[in-house]
């Protein structure tokens, strides 16, 4: 049985189901999802030289077109789980009720699916940017250890940029100005780019809301309406599964996120299909099957374009 109940249950219901907050995958807003990746798929790169030349009357080829490419290919992930359905009708279930004027209570299905939702994208966001350990994570993700912090496949032609130290409310402007200076001095074709953004968690994305109120900007940062936080007008990305002490200056056209079937993340952000299945009329017992299966990448398009911080 996969689950388990801690209950101080004495005839009355305390409140509905709970879990721990769960990092959602708000890394995929800002990555180009590529969908029905079966298997592989090669992310093409173009680069040129010479092609623009003194107009003469003959026609006279110049220039060189060159096309690298790099593969992404998807891991498949599954989660599998018997819950007992006599362990919660034991516990609360059969008085959670919200009262005669109220609304009934979500099913225990929709919770589960719910729940196991939550997972799936918590797991997601975390497998986007760290290391793969073999325990259900997607494969090596943009910053993994597993390749001496750099992006996915050891690119050495991302540019590095040093941090300072360590993050802190008192350094993080710095680091950032930082970080644009690398950007202007070494990738400046994609300063004024729409899709440019710079990527943080949101430990250090806090550090930058302290800072700036510190220095009284707070009111130009204000967390209500359609707020879009940017920094000396670069958009950042807030992405809670990246690491700490760490941020990347990226196109969103140049970070990609493959998935197999649309249906398992998809544009509409809907997640994979989780299935509920009651095992009572199969084999007589008293338990709810789970089951989801999805799989899912990341690569980069070309790595010069990329500035990492650390």
């Amino acid at each position: 049985m996969a689950l388990a109940v801690t209950s101080n249950f004495a005839g009355k219901a305390a409140g509905g189901y709970i879990h721990a907050a769960l990092k959602e995958a708000k890394s995929l807003d800002y990555l180009t999802q590529l969908n029905n990746v079966r298997y592989k798929s090669n992310i093409q790169s173009a680069a040129n030289t010479g092609f623009v030349r003194n107009a003469t009357c003959d026609f006279t080829e110049n220039g060189t077109l060159t096309l690298t490419e790099k593969v992404l290919e998807v891991k498949p992930l599954q989660i599998n789980i018997d819950l007992c359905k006599k362990t919660l009708v034991d516990s609360w279930e059969s008085l959670e009720m919200t009262g005669a004027y109220g609304n009934p209570p979500a099913s225990f299905e929709d919770f589960v699916i719910s729940y196991m939702g939550g997972i799936i994208a918590d797991a997601t966001e975390t497998g986007v940017w760290q290391d793969d350990n073999g325990n259900g994570e997607l494969t090596t993700g943009f910053l993994s250890a597993a390749v001496g912090l750099l992006l996915p496949g050891v690119d050495g032609t991302v540019i590095q940029s040093s941090a300072s130290g360590a993050y802190t409310a008192a350094n993080i402007i710095a680091n950032m100005q930082t970080l644009t200076a690398d950007m202007a001095a070494n990738v400046p074709a994609i300063l004024h780019k729409e899709d440019t953004h710079i990527y943080m968690n949101s430990k250090t994305y806090a550090m930058y809301i302290s800072a700036v109120s510190t220095l009284g900007y707070v009111n130009a940062y204000n967390m209500n309406g359609d707020y879009e936080p940017v920094f000396e007008g670069y958009r950042l990305a807030v992405c809670p599964g990246m690491n700490d002490n760490e941020m990347v200056a990226a196109q969103k056209s140049n970070m990609y996120f493959g998935t197999d079937l649309v249906s398992d993340f998809g544009t509409t952000g809907t997640g994979p299909r989780i299935t509920i299945m009651d095992m009572s009329a199969l084999n007589g017992s008293d338990n709810l099957r789970c089951v989801a299966r999805y799989s899912g990448a990341v690569q980069t398009g070309v790595g010069a374009d990329i500035v990492r911080q650390s």
